[in-house]
């Protein structure tokens, strides 16, 4: 459940191109300074990568936040399985209970479900931890943080 989604192509992508954009010079400045590979990653590497390393940690949070399939797939005990899946049977019960017509008194129970308020609540649960999230992760969508780091 946890190692699969890390291994996302298009996170890797993303952290090779930003990796690939870092300036050639400082690697050779860093070499002539007699720094070791090791030291080069990280002391400058790393640290310069902070920004697409936080982009990609937002996306996998999301993911996995948002993931209720794995669950599904693979957990059997309803006392582990994710928020997500426990949300979405609690709206296809709801549905269920407005689709079905075959009894008086399940039309009249589905008369008085709020289907579209549960929807919207549900929403504002499965949105409000994200939106906590971002603020604190915000600060390094930040474009240029190299400007002024090769000097030329």
């Amino acid at each position: 459940m946890i190692l699969p989604p890390l291994a996302n192509a298009f996170n890797m992508f993303l952290i090779r191109n930003f990796m690939m954009a870092i300036p050639e010079d400082l690697y050779e400045s860093a070499k002539m300074d007699g720094a070791s590979e090791y030291r080069i990653f990280f002391r400058l590497i790393a640290p310069l990568s902070v920004p697409v390393l936080a982009t990609v940690g937002l996306f996998v949070a999301l993911g996995y936040w948002n993931d209720w399939f794995l669950g599904l797939m693979f957990i059997d005990k309803q006392e582990l399985q994710p928020l997500q899946l426990l949300l979405r049977t609690l709206v296809s019960n709801v549905e269920f209970l407005k689709s079905s017509s075959n009894a008086a008194a399940m039309q009249q129970i589905s008369a008085t479900i709020p289907s579209e308020s549960i929807k919207m609540a549900l929403t504002v649960i499965t949105i409000g931890p994200i939106i906590f999230l971002y603020p604190f992760v915000q600060r390094y969508f930040v474009k240029g943080l190299m400007v002024g780091a090769v000097k030329g």
